[in-house]
């Protein structure tokens, strides 16, 4: 029972992160940095999607990697039908499948590394999940080759220089991917903090499973 019910805490939590990172997605970071526009690259649900992470780690952490997937499972019911209410189909595809392939191996790094180092676990969890989800979501939601989802964008398949301040150039999706991963990163480094803090209040469940 008591498992029962502090997961369900972590589905709340998760669908409240699905929630707001599918609203926040609608605006743009109005922000300059080292002469790149932002608002060209950036939206800010780049900044609350990756606490996804930190709450399927911490779910790990406490009650294992079944329960986690469970909670993963959940926000990608509600992201999915968010997704299809307010985007393209492409574009919910996209989301849809990104963010369950980058929890899912969020959820199986963290279990491999979970005994060593504190900060091994969520930091490589986290990164090596949002390298994969960055991967699918711009791939599948733009790249030309997976134009069966859904059709290409002709402006962000359109070519531009990068992050819009290098002479290189590239399709903008591929800058947009840049931005979102690197916004993925530093909230990913920021999140050790509160998982620091809270992996000695929110200790392994003894019946907790490990695979």
């Amino acid at each position: 029972m008591l498992t029962a019910r502090h997961t369900l805490i972590y589905v709340l939590l998760m669908t409240l992160v699905v929630v707001a990172s599918n609203i926040l997605v609608q605006y743009p970071l109005q922000a300059q940095l080292a002469g790149i526009n932002l608002a060209d690259i950036l939206t800010w649900g780049a900044f609350t999607y990756p606490v996804a992470f930190l709450i399927t780690d911490l779910t790990n952490r406490q009650f294992g990697p079944k329960a986690a997937r469970k909670v993963v499972f959940a926000g990608f019911v509600v992201g999915v039908a968010l997704s299809f209410f307010t985007a393209q189909p492409r574009i919910a595809i996209a989301s849809g499948s990104a963010y369950l392939a980058g929890q899912l191996l969020d959820i199986s790094v963290f279990n491999r590394l979970r005994r060593m180092a504190w900060w091994r676990a969520p930091l490589f969890g986290s990164l090596i999940g949002s390298m994969l989800d960055t991967l699918i979501f711009f791939s599948f939601a733009f790249a030309p080759f997976f134009v069966f989802f859904g059709p290409n964008d002709p402006f962000a398949i359109e070519w531009a220089p990068i992050l819009g301040a290098f002479s290189t150039s590239a399709p903008r999706w591929i800058s947009w991917a840049i931005g979102d991963f690197s916004v993925k990163v530093t909230v990913g480094l920021v999140m050790l903090l509160p998982y620091g803090a809270l992996m000695n209040m929110l200790k392994p469940m003894p019946q907790a499973p490990t695979a």
